[in-house]
């Protein structure tokens, strides 16, 4: 069972971990792959409406999409876009990214061989995922626009969605954690984080949402 604490707690992580940018058009979107599909889902929405002329995809697999993204995050993304309607023309995939840092550093050396002028980037994640991916983004490429999209929907919504409450508060935790500890190791802007998101990450952490941590000497973004 989940708390109604750990609920409210949650529903303040979620809250914050989203940067509430409007989207608006951009040179290209870097899009971070996931266990959550429907960030392609999004991505290929936004493409439609004309946010952005090319998409890189990015991302290689982890302990959470080996067995249900067995070709890759980035490549999954990429079959959903183009049956939602991209054309294959349009994308891009960077197919070896493990980590936040690497999607950005690798999408960029990517966009850099293709020899794409960027001037923004429309970055879409996961909703709780937002903030950190700015933070990653404006750390490793500072000198570029960068503008956060994810899907549109509500703490709840979102879960339904993934169908496992417990790993959706565990990667809220995670990507918390990160936001708090990455600035001083370097991989990271820092961001001003208001107590009452302190004090719900460390509730969230006593009462057990603890599998995505990581040690405080981590080495990756």
């Amino acid at each position: 069972m989940i708390s109604a604490q750990a609920w409210a707690d949650a529903q303040l992580l979620w809250n914050f971990q989203q940067m509430g940018d409007e989207p608006r058009p951009c040179s290209v979107a870097v899009v971070l792959g996931s266990h959550d599909l429907g960030v392609a889902d999004t991505t290929a929405d936004l493409y439609l409406r004309g946010m952005f002329p090319l998409i890189v995809f990015t991302g290689a697999t982890s302990r959470t999409t080996q067995e249900r993204m067995p070709r890759g995050e980035a490549e999954h993304y990429r079959e959903r876009a183009v049956e939602l309607g991209v054309p294959g023309r349009a994308i891009l995939v960077e197919p070896k990214a493990r980590n936040t840092g690497e999607n950005i550093r690798f999408s960029r050396a990517l966009l850099e061989e293709q020899r794409v002028p960027v001037s923004s980037v429309l970055l879409v994640s996961k909703p709780y995922e937002e903030r950190r991916s700015y933070a990653t983004a404006r750390k490793l490429w500072p000198d570029v626009e960068w503008v956060c999209a994810s899907t549109s929907m509500t703490l709840p919504e979102y879960i339904d969605s993934i169908g496992d409450a417990r790993l959706v508060l565990d990667m809220m935790v995670g990507a918390q954690q990160r936001l708090m500890i990455y600035p001083r190791q370097g991989f990271i802007i820092e961001q001003r984080i208001p107590a009452d998101i302190v004090a719900a990450f460390e509730r969230l952490r006593d009462q057990g949402f603890t599998s995505r941590l990581v040690p405080e000497t981590a080495d990756r973004a």
